[in-house]
């Protein structure tokens, strides 16, 4: 009676005895490197995955850097990101919360999370986002002691995506220091101009609200007037991009408004940082 080893072997010599243009042979095959791909790409995620997250968060690090003025190709991240400080914002009454580590805080996952976001309003959903965490985080940059700059978190709809971004605003809680985008799938050329280097500029100077608190920071359509009235509110727009440039207008104006940042920004405009 043939032992284990003995079966194991006829096996193998019935395999290799297939022809090649054998159906069994051929599915045979294909399922081994299927099954060896699937090892070897399963092991790559798990092993590879701490160095994806290590950089994930230096560009987190590196975008905000950037909207600041405070990055140059070749910098040590973390070493320009050492003159910031990470503090969390409660929303709903625009004071500073402990409730979590700001180190660790995601509002990503925040805005996901039933526990951590409130659903928007349709009628107030100007950014199209339909829910927002509770809290959210602002990077204060510091200089001699003093804070000088405020950047925070905006993310709204454009034409095709989501755009995630930073804004960076002076201390007065007024003046914008620069917009940027790190995150979307606008259309090459039209849309997606939002990165433009040339457009980006454009922002440095802007004033957020007008002299009754309103927003009034947007991108119009066409170019802006130097002297023109109003002209200290107004970007130009993107060309051949009208939803895009309408996008970001009420992306801006949701999170300057009520329901984002204006609490917390009237205070800073009131008593400083």
């Amino acid at each position: 009676m043939p032992n284990d080893n003995q079966e194991k072997k006829a096996s193998s010599m019935n395999f290799l005895a297939l022809s090649n243009d054998s159906t069994a042979k051929t599915f045979i095959m294909a399922t081994l490197v299927c099954l060896v791909c699937a090892v070897f790409v399963s092991v790559s995620a798990v092993s590879l995955k701490p160095l994806q997250l290590l950089n994930k968060e230096l560009d987190k690090k590196k975008n905000i850097l950037q909207v600041a003025g405070l990055y140059q190709d070749g910098d040590d991240i973390e070493a320009a990101f050492s003159k910031i400080d990470i503090k969390l914002i409660d929303l709903a009454t625009g004071e500073y919360t402990t409730q979590y580590d700001a180190a660790t805080y995601d509002e990503r996952k925040a805005a996901k999370d039933p526990a951590l976001n409130v659903d928007i309003a349709k009628t107030d959903d100007l950014a199209s986002i339909r829910m927002r965490p509770k809290v959210m985080p602002v990077y204060q940059v510091k200089e001699g002691g003093a804070v000088k700059q405020l950047i925070l978190p905006v993310n709204g709809y454009g034409l095709w995506s989501t755009l995630y971004g930073f804004i960076a605003v002076e201390s007065d809680g007024q003046t914008i220091v620069g917009l940027s985008y790190y995150e979307h799938a606008e259309t090459p050329g039209l849309g997606g101009e939002v990165d433009n280097p040339k457009w980006k500029k454009m922002w440095t100077g802007k004033e957020i609200y007008d002299a009754q608190g309103e927003v009034a920071i947007q991108v119009i359509k066409g170019t802006v007037t130097p002297g023109a009235k109003g002209a200290e509110f107004q970007v130009d727009g993107l060309a051949g991009a009208t939803l895009t440039s309408r996008g970001v207008s009420n992306m801006l104006k949701y999170w300057m408004g009520a329901e984002g940042y204006q609490k917390y920004l009237t205070k800073i405009q009131a008593n400083g940082v």
